[in-house]
């Protein structure tokens, strides 16, 4: 499939007229083929428009009908082949076994969230039947169920190029609540957003979906991502980026008449506590695990171990003597774009620089634009003083925190920022200690784990990806799994409505064959 380098509005294509972005490949940094035209705000106002006419039809449409609408997205980006993957891997560096990865979870995600639409569940159809008798007052009939909140911005990921981008975990489950969606392709991987966005336009026509179903926009600065936020047809937003990128979406979007809420992923170190009877048993050991685990993907994962923590001693000391062992050899990779590599670059420099760190060891010199691993340490009380050394460093560099005992541990934790992931290395006689701290980490986290690190997000039903502010907007919600549908739903009651002007969900005779909850239960 050629690429264009055209927007995708509704049915129709166009070349876009304000100014031009160019995928960059990410080992060279030279610009790839062709430009993408930047959208105008008309071609934005069109997309709102259509998004807005399709919603009312879209959200109605049969449950069987919209499953496989997402079945044929998954399976029309299956059929893209190899051109998907040789374009992806060019513009991010990433390796070609990790795109077509990437490619299986992007597919899957769409096909769970046809299963969830399928079930109904997510309808959370409920009925309190009239109560004519009941005394001193008759109880009305009530019956409720979510709908889509109204069209969507998505705003595709830089370190995600298919699976937190254009047909990516945020359209998925907005598609499937029923909200039409207008994606704003990243300025990183254009001709990828191209390919996947032609997909899920062909989708919308072949399963006959209202034409503003989906819209993809190319922005060649900001107008269009802060236009679409501040659009009153837009109704919610999802984002994965930086904090700086997602704090200001969300003031944009609490500043409107109408505020709207942003669901955005930005900033995460995702803490590593290392107990002392796992480092006794296997300190060694979990020193090389963890480097791998920081160097998987160039550390350019959300979910990619920043920091640890440990009581200092003879267990730590084996720690890092594993983990500086592994680092040696770790080689460099190339990073998203010369601008993440930049940054990354910078941030290890201040660590490098700051009077209260000490590096520990750094892996392999890399290539142009391919970043270095590097390892560092300081005191719970450094820590503590200097607030800076929290600060998230995008790429494959993290941080030892050496506590005096486990009340220091303590103070050191209660300090921490909001955080996608903590782990917790353990053996049986851990459990003690570990139990104390349970509290803080359920406050602090969207997900706790044991005897593993972040990386690596199962797609299912029980998943969290979230957590408290900085790392998500809302730590209420999860952009990951069955559960990320709820950020795009809202309950309507419908109180002694006539059978025949009810939702088919909440009609007595149930035609989606739901499950639905009847006087509780």
């Amino acid at each position: 499939m050629p690429l264009t380098g055209e927007l995708l509005i509704g049915h129709s294509t166009r070349r876009g007229t304000n100014g031009e972005v160019f995928g960059l490949d990410a080992a060279t940094g030279e610009k790839l083929q062709p430009g993408f035209g930047g959208a105008t705000l008309d071609d934005l106002e069109q997309a709102a428009s259509l998004a807005a006419a399709a919603f009312r039809p879209y959200r109605e449409t049969s449950l069987e009908a919209r499953a496989k609408f997402l079945e044929a997205i998954a399976q029309n980006i299956l059929d893209i082949g190899d051109e998907l993957i040789e374009r992806c891997v060019k513009e991010s560096g990433l390796p070609r076994g990790r795109i077509e990865g990437e490619r299986g979870r992007t597919v899957g995600q769409l096909r769970l969230f046809a299963n969830v639409v399928r079930d109904g569940g997510f309808i959370g159809a409920r009925i309190d039947p009239a109560m004519p008798d009941r005394t001193p007052l008759p109880r009305p009939d009530l019956r409720l169920r979510q709908i889509g909140v109204g069209p969507v911005a998505v705003f595709g990921a830089s370190n995600f190029p298919l699976a937190f981008s254009v047909a990516g975990g945020d359209t998925a489950s907005a598609l499937a609540a029923g909200c039409p969606v207008i994606v704003k392709a990243h300025s990183a991987h254009p001709g990828t957003s191209e390919l996947v966005g032609r997909a899920v336009q062909r989708a919308v026509k072949e399963s006959e979906m209202p034409e503003g179903t989906f819209s993809l926009l190319f922005d060649s600065g900001r107008s269009i991502g802060q236009g679409l936020v501040a659009d009153h047809r837009i109704k919610a937003a999802g984002f994965t980026g930086s904090r700086a990128g997602g704090t200001a979406l969300m003031k944009i979007a609490a500043s409107r008449p109408e505020p709207i809420p942003v669901y955005a992923e930005m900033s995460s170190i995702n803490p590593v506590l290392l107990f002392p009877g796992a480092l006794a048993a296997r300190g060694e050991a979990i020193g090389k695990a963890f480097v791998g685990a920081l160097t998987m993907g160039a550390g350019q994962f959300c979910t990619n171990p920043g920091l640890i923590l440990a009581v200092d001693g003879d267990g730590l000391n084996g720690f890092v003597e594993g983990a500086k062992a592994a680092l040696a050899s770790a080689p460099a990779a190339t990073m998203l774009t010369p601008g993440i590599h930049k940054a990354y670059c910078e941030g290890v420099s201040r660590l490098k620089s700051h009077s209260q760190v000490q590096m520990l060891g750094e892996g392999t010199v890399g290539e142009r634009f391919q970043g270095q691993a590097a390892l560092f340490s300081t005191t719970s009380e450094d820590f503590l003083k200097h607030p800076e050394l929290q600060e998230e460093v995008f790429g494959s560099s993290s941080l030892i925190v050496r506590c005096k005992d486990n009340d220091d541990l303590g103070r050191v934790l209660d300090k921490l920022e909001g955080q996608l992931t903590i782990a917790l290395h353990l053996e049986a006689s851990d459990h003690d200690a570990a139990r104390r701290f349970m509290p803080v980490l359920e406050e602090k986290a969207g997900r706790v784990l044991v005897n593993g690190f972040g990386t690596g997000v199962e797609v299912g039903h029980a998943m969290v990806h979230g957590g408290p502010y900085p790392a998500t907007s809302d730590g209420r919600t999860t952009s990951v799994g069955s559960l990320a549908i709820a950020r795009f739903l809202r309950p309507v009651s419908y109180q002694d409505v006539p059978g025949d002007l009810l939702p088919p969900a909440l009609s007595d005779e149930n035609p989606f064959g739901i499950q639905r909850k009847t006087d509780g239960k």
